[in-house]
């Protein structure tokens, strides 16, 4: 075994033996994806206040990251399959880590947007091809594991996120939370070349440029119009953009049902698996990073956790993660995936429902039920729908439904986000704007002064603003009063949007449980069907099956060695008492089931069994176990001789005038042709399948001498025929 992994997957005769080792791999890359976008939960307001970001630019940060990862995964998943899947992870990784040092570096706004905009095109990259390198690496029997891990690291990626970032945050600056990601990817790469294999789509097909275009811009401008709608109003720029998204659906639903080779086929929703399995996962991680993102607010900005703090108490959902992933593994082959997705939609929907009830007392137990369920449903939904998802795609597009689940995942979490986010902040604007109205720090004209109205937007727009606030207020002794009754105004407000938010998610997720769950197909009964036969057989029926199945195990290229009769198993053979029937009675007789007790059955097996030993035992039988099936070169060069033969023979009896010459020729040919079409029709007879009995047909072929004798008056009766043909009569036009 050589010590990089360059032998393709496609042509493995064996599963590879490094599969589990190559999955730890692939999971580290998926990791170091997703950390780098639940990372900002913690690094978001360090970096506000080093680079003096507004709310737009902020949500820009967070966007740059967001929209190219969701819209670019479903193309280079595609592309992946086309070339390389492996080289994809590499490519993903490396401009993974250009990304991160580039963010790192900078110190401008501008820098920072693009340099998460080239973190965002990497991990589109990156997360399909893990996806897709691990269904082909893995055989089916251990593909649902193997999925269940993958996912489960998708879970713990969301606590690991804020725990690493918080941990770099306690000494360093939130550019740390940047470089962490480069000893990973750097890890990463090197493990990626000695470990995973090379893999590929056996027959791609050419792919589907214009239909890529069509979903980035869809699924772009659909997520871009979402976000910046619900944070900042429906003004015409983001209409705009949701006209030209859902224009761009249209043109790739359209486009994708006419291209023969389409980069995703949409008839493929037809399927109530594909359908019920996309959307459990685009809602489920709507729902879950919707709570996590005002959660995590919760812990920093109400209880005053720090950043370290925060990602620890996190870590009950990322243990939840695997409990559940564990569970789903040993209960969906028992009940089925659809009562397996909707028990965890339903444990999901309990615990957001759960933060309805808190208030500005809760402590970090109250909340410490809301993660493990939460995580809990997350495990027993996500792997079964990511197993399905994939089950539903062949394997030259395996990209395709990598690409697929990670949109729903990654559009999932991003309209979470949005749209609960949104819901959070306007209901929290809502609750502090009238105490915000009596602000200090106004003109002798009675307008609040500039750093006023910057302090009344920043507390206005997020708990985290008017905590910060709150803090510089506190260097003021005047101030110190209204600084706490704008953090307790703040932190009132805040629970108040927690509590509408959560109901508005339990809605959601109640009826998004109930869709799957009548769209999921139930469990499919399989009935095992008991093997039927009859009461009695032609004993040379068994035989001649035996002898086939006997020749079909052999290789092309070799001859099966001749089988030796066993005395002791022929003897045990003659005491079975073998009833012979005719054909027509055997298939007339009804067919009785095939149990322990049925006595026929077992005499039917014994007779199988006696044909086996039967056909070592005769010495015919015994012989035609040289015979072994014709390749299909064999085949070949015998239908080649047989067109040449007649080619030949075709030739000479084109002439118009014939010599004694040329009919001596013409007679060799025509044995020839006849000999070729024998042999030509023994080894389709062999190659056959299923060899059919055929009635031998009558042959002619002239008695071969035995003896010396014999041939020389052979030999004279042919000189005679050939004294006879060289009259000349012969040599008139024929």
């Amino acid at each position: 075994m050589t010590l990089l992994a360059m032998t393709p997957v496609q042509e493995m005769e064996k599963p590879y033996a490094k599969r589990w080792a190559a999955l730890g791999v692939l999971c580290l890359s998926l990791l170091v994806v997703v950390m780098a976008n639940t990372s900002l939960l913690v690094a978001a307001p360090s970096m506000t206040l080093d680079l003096n970001l507004s709310s737009s630019d902020l949500q820009w940060v967070i966007d740059g990251y967001t929209v190219p990862y969701a819209a670019l995964m479903l193309l280079f998943g595609v592309i992946g399959d086309r070339y390389s899947r492996r080289g994809a992870l590499l490519l993903g990784l490396l401009i993974f880590t250009a990304g991160s040092i580039a963010g790192a570096l900078t110190d401008a706004t501008i820098g920072v947007i693009l340099a998460r905009i080239v973190m965002g095109v990497a991990a589109a990259i990156v997360m399909p091809a893990t996806l897709s390198l691990l269904v082909a690496t893995f055989p089916k029997r251990e593909r649902a594991m193997a999925v269940t891990i993958w996912a489960a690291t998708s879970g713990l990626a969301i606590a690991m996120g804020p725990l690493l970032a918080g941990w770099l945050l306690e000494s360093y600056w939130w550019g740390s939370s940047f470089l962490i990601n480069v000893p990973i990817t750097v890890f990463s790469i090197g493990a990626v070349i000695v470990l995973v294999p090379p893999s590929r789509a056996v027959d791609p097909g050419r792919i589907d440029w214009l239909g890529g275009l069509l979903s980035v811009l869809a699924v772009s401008t659909i997520i871009y119009a979402i976000i910046e709608g619900m944070h900042f109003g429906w003004s015409v720029g983001p209409s705009y953009f949701a006209v030209v998204g859902v224009l761009g659906t249209a043109a790739f639903v359209g486009w994708e049902l006419r291209h023969p080779n389409p980069l995703l086929d949409v008839r493929g929703f037809a399927s109530r698996v594909l359908t019920g399995a996309v959307i459990a996962v685009l809602l489920f991680f709507l729902v879950t990073f919707g709570a996590i993102y005002y959660v995590a607010q919760y812990l920093q900005f109400v209880l005053d956790f720090g950043p370290v703090s925060t990602g620890v108490h996190l870590l009950p959902l990322a243990v939840a993660v695997f409990v559940g992933s564990g569970i789903t593994m040993w209960l969906t082959p028992r009940i089925g995936m659809r009562y397996t997705v909707t028990a965890g939609m339903v444990v999901g929907t309990l615990a957001v429902a759960s933060m309805i009830g808190i208030d500005t007392s809760a402590t970090y137990f109250d909340f410490l039920p809301v993660l493990t369920l939460l995580g809990l449903g997350i495990g027993l939904s996500v792997s079964p729908c990511t197993d399905a998802i994939m089950a539903e795609f062949p394997d030259n597009k395996l990209g395709v439904a990598g690409g697929l689940n990670d949109t729903a995942l990654e559009l999932g979490g991003s309209l979470g986000i949005a749209i609960l986010g949104s819901f959070l902040a306007t209901t929290y604007r809502s609750g502090i704007i009238d105490y915000l109205a009596d602000f200090p720090g106004r003109g002798p004209d009675g307008q609040p002064t500039a750093q006023a109205l910057q302090a009344i937007e920043a507390s206005g727009d997020s708990v985290a603003g008017a905590v910060i606030v709150a803090d510089i207020l506190r260097e003021n002794a005047f101030l110190a009063g209204y600084a706490n009754n704008l953090q307790l105004q703040a932190v009132s407000a805040f629970v108040g949007a927690v509590v509408h938010t959560s109901l508005i998610a339990t809605v959601v997720f109640a009826v998004g449980a109930i869709i799957v769950g009548v769209m999921l197909p139930g469990p499919v009964r399989r009935t095992v069907k008991t093997p039927t036969v009859p009461a009695a057989f032609d004993p040379a029926v068994a035989m001649e099956v035996a002898e086939l199945e006997h020749l079909l195990e052999q290789p092309s290229a070799e001859k099966p060695a001749p089988v030796k009769a066993d005395p002791v198993k022929v003897a045990a053979v003659a005491t079975v008492d073998i009833e012979i029937v005719s054909p027509v009675a055997a298939v007339t007789e009804a067919e009785p089931a095939v149990t322990p007790e049925n006595p026929v059955a077992r005499k039917v097996a014994l007779i199988a069994k006696a044909a086996l030993i039967a056909k070592a035992a005769v010495p015919q039988i015994a012989a035609d176990d040289e015979l072994s099936r014709p390749s299909i070169y064999q085949l070949a060069a015998k239908l080649f001789d047989l067109e040449a033969a007649e080619g030949e023979e075709a030739l000479l009896e084109r002439s118009e005038r014939m010599n004694i010459h040329q009919l001596a020729l013409a007679d060799i040919a025509r044995k020839r042709r006849e000999s070729a079409e024998e042999q030509l029709e023994s080894a389709l007879d062999l190659a056959e399948l299923p060899v059919l009995k055929r009635s031998p047909k009558p042959k002619t072929a002239a008695s071969t001498p035995v003896n010396f004798y014999e041939f020389a008056d052979s030999a004279h009766r042919r000189c005679t025929e050939f004294k006879e043909r060289s009259s000349s009569v012969w040599a008139m036009p024929l």
